[in-house]
């Protein structure tokens, strides 16, 4: 008998080894899978854009004056060069600053609607009637207001980027375990500490969420708000290429615009990770 368990007990030292070597490449297959599949598809992007500009077109069709391989020559010369980062920084700021403006908005609105079911009844209409309206369709209004330059351009991205957080909040608030809110009554809690330690943690999911879709909505809209009345940016970029007839270099601002907006929404969600982690 104590033979075999001694067998046992050598087939469990080893297997319980193999079990975890196994588990460990699971996990590593799991992160490294999406990075290739994801590689997989930008590759494909391209493969099918050189289809289009370069293979199905007659070589002296116009068409070929956005073809990858002239835009990545374009692409190399753009971020070798210092101006890029200028037109980056410009538009970041713009960003970041109408998304300031629309978390301080957006959120008290969020958390106000989301509590008193009657100031949502009243309001729902409104809100959604506006956020239906295109956020350029402002764009008259922004110039007469607070004429040409940052200011109309952060007005329009602030409007653009309020009705995600506000919305978003909102229903966070209304997800709320009731329990919790009891629990902070039978204990005595203040309004402010109920809101400090209850509802702001609880909504802060909803919240990121909102935020990280504002950021891609305010991403969206900055290009062509830039495009109007103002000497930096990568919206002006875009347009200063297209005046001098610089396809190739056109199409390497294009790609920059992608490349930017798919980092800030990388570094959204990774924040929205942190946070479901901690």
């Amino acid at each position: 008998m104590s033979g075999q368990v001694q067998e046992r007990v050598i087939l469990i030292d080893r297997e319980v080894p193999a079990a975890l070597k196994r588990e460990v490449d699971g996990r590593e297959s799991a992160r490294v899978a999406p990075f290739l599949l994801g590689s997989l598809g930008i590759a494909g992007l391209f493969v099918l854009w050189f289809i289009g500009t370069d293979v199905l077109v007659p070589a002296t069709s116009f068409v070929r004056r956005f073809s990858p391989i002239a835009t990545m020559a374009s692409f190399g010369a753009l971020i070798s060069g210092t101006d890029l980062l200028v037109h980056i920084s410009v538009s970041l700021k713009r960003v970041l600053a109408g998304l300031a403006c629309a978390i301080l908005i957006g959120v008290p609105l969020g958390l106000a609607v989301g509590s008193c079911r009657p100031l949502d009844t009243a309001t729902s209409p409104v809100f959604q009637l506006l956020r239906m309206i295109s956020p350029l369709s402002w764009m008259p209004v922004a110039i007469m207001l607070f004429g040409l330059g940052d200011n109309a351009i952060i007005f329009l991205l602030a409007f653009a980027a309020t009705w995600p957080i506000l919305l978003n909040t909102a229903a966070g608030v209304r997800a709320l375990d009731q329990r919790w809110l009891l629990l902070a009554r039978s204990l005595a809690a203040t309004p402010r500490e109920t809101l400090i330690h209850i509802v702001l943690p609880g909504v802060m999911d909803h919240a990121l969420t909102g935020i990280r879709l504002a950021i891609g909505i305010s991403w969206i809209v900055l290009v062509p708000c830039e495009m109007l009345g103002v000497s930096s940016g990568l919206g002006y970029l875009v347009l200063d290429t297209r005046d001098r007839l610089a396809y190739s270099e056109l199409m390497a601002v294009v790609l920059v615009i992608g490349m930017t907006g798919f980092a800030l929404d990388s570094a959204a969600r990774g924040l929205l990770w942190l946070w479901r982690r901690a």
